[in-house]
């Protein structure tokens, strides 16, 4: 064993003092008022609160600065995505600010579309089906605003958990619980965490900087992103609460955590997961081997790591524009394809019957399963492929309080939805398909469903 480096309090320091910061931003659950959130996700909402109020120019336009923001934001990002899909390369190339907008030409139709429909949302303008207030105008004045916010907060906040030695420090002692439980590296159990507690957005852009840092493989990330990246403790209990079930939060929470844990031990052992490849965005990063090793070993090995991580990582102007490269980068890259992908999604599970028809793929299960009132629930299971909180709006109608408790459930745990989640996952550097989404989205569904329902017979 090779003996442990000298490090000074301030090499500590550099690893504790920020580390413990982004333990308390993105793995803290606090009361706020009467409402439980992560800190990121309250500052979050704070910023959209203050940007939500109404200003007015001239004495006669009235607008909020949330919306010029985002308006400017979309703009800006068509504009110069436009001058560097048709400039000659080599000038795009002698120009890192243009480079930075330079996408393959699938991505550039999509945020061009992206561009359109919000401008069609801003505007109300084209066709009322993409501006509606269920479709277009849902994502912009609901989610996009949102995440705009979330982006800015967790961009500046995110460096704290993974740039300190964190990661490293946990990644040596949980490598013999996550690789044989979860098929994953130990050094995901923070990222697993955060993404289970916290936002579903939060914790799609941790994972993506961690499968662009090397320090997860393509079919690791993408498990991580499709297994773990749970809507907030906070919604969850909105769509309990719009399913009129508040009395009944504890039995709830606790059927999503065991339909979830049993999903995130079966999904990445089978296909689409575990045929994804073990690939790296860049070079790549060695697990560090800690088979037999004593718990002394364990600890040196793991302060090493952390230290080393922390000293060579901590540099004030270099957190601070890489966070802000990371904001542009998850604004201008993100926020349009959502609109894109989310719009088309909604059009769809609003305007035709395709999610009704497919719905009835679930009927025969949720019949088997003896589940009430089971026609009207199998709608919901699949509308939860176009947003979760459908299948909640959907069986508002349903008399059975046990089958609002699973669509209420089910619509969690299936984790993939495109007005967000979905979207986010098309529109990283993960590679994910749209095909591998939807069988991930089935299978998910397939697996949590029964656990669910048996979970509801306790209750009920």
């Amino acid at each position: 064993m090779e003996k442990q480096k000298k490090y000074s309090i301030s090499d500590y320091l550099f690893f504790i003092l920020p580390s413990c910061l982004g333990l308390f931003f993105f793995l803290t659950p606090m009361k706020f008022g009467e409402k439980t959130d992560i800190a990121v996700g309250f500052v979050a909402k704070k910023i959209l609160s203050f940007l939500s109020q109404s200003v007015s120019l001239f004495s006669h336009i009235e607008f909020t600065l949330i919306n010029a923001l985002l308006f400017i934001t979309i703009f800006l990002t068509f504009v110069f995505g436009v001058v560097a899909k048709f400039l000659p390369k080599r000038i795009v190339y002698k120009y890192p600010a243009l480079l930075f907008f330079h996408v393959p030409t699938f991505w550039f139709i999509v945020r061009s579309l992206g561009f359109f429909i919000t401008m069609s949302c801003f505007f109300k303008i084209g066709p009322e089906f993409i501006w509606h207030k269920e479709t277009g105008t849902f994502l912009l004045q609901s989610l996009i605003p949102s995440l705009f916010c979330i982006f800015f907060c967790a961009g500046l906040l995110l460096p704290l958990l993974l740039d300190f030695g964190l990661l490293q420090f946990v990644g040596v002692f949980l490598t013999k619980v996550m690789r044989p439980v979860f098929t994953l590296p130990g050094r995901s159990s923070i990222d697993c965490l955060s993404s289970w507690v916290g936002d579903g957005s939060i914790a799609i852009l941790l994972t993506n900087k961690q499968y662009e840092g090397g320090f997860y493989s393509k079919r690791e990330a993408t498990v991580i992103a499709t297994t773990f990246s749970f809507v907030s403790i906070t919604f969850c209990f909105v769509v309990l609460a719009h399913a009129q079930l508040e009395h009944l939060a504890g039995p709830y929470y606790l059927t999503i955590i065991l339909s979830g844990l049993v999903a995130a031990v079966v999904c990445p052992r089978i296909p689409p997961l575990s045929w994804v490849e073990d690939s790296y965005y860049t070079k790549k990063r060695v697990e560090e081997d800690v088979k037999g090793l004593s718990a002394r070993q364990l600890y040196q090995i793991a302060i090493d790591k952390a230290l080393s991580h922390a000293k060579k990582s901590f540099s004030f102007k270099g957190y601070f524009m890489n966070a802000f490269k990371s904001v542009l980068e998850m604004w201008t890259g993100v926020l349009t394809p959502i609109m894109c992908f989310g719009t088309i999604s909604l059009v769809i599970a609003n305007y035709t019957p395709i999610f009704k028809y497919l719905g009835l793929l679930f009927y025969p299960l949720l019949l088997l399963l003896q589940v009430p009132e089971a026609l009207e629930a199998s709608q919901a299971m699949i509308l939860g492929f176009s947003d979760m909180f459908l299948p909640v709006i959907v069986s508002s109608s349903i008399k059975s309080d046990f089958t609002r408790f699973v669509i209420a459930s089910v619509s969690v745990s299936q984790l993939i939805f495109m007005s967000e989640v979905g979207s986010l996952l098309l529109s990283s550097k993960m590679d994910i398909k749209f095909k591998d989404l939807v069988a991930i989205f089935f299978l998910r569904t397939l697996i949590t469903l029964p656990i669910i329902v048996l979970c509801a017979h306790f209750v009920f």
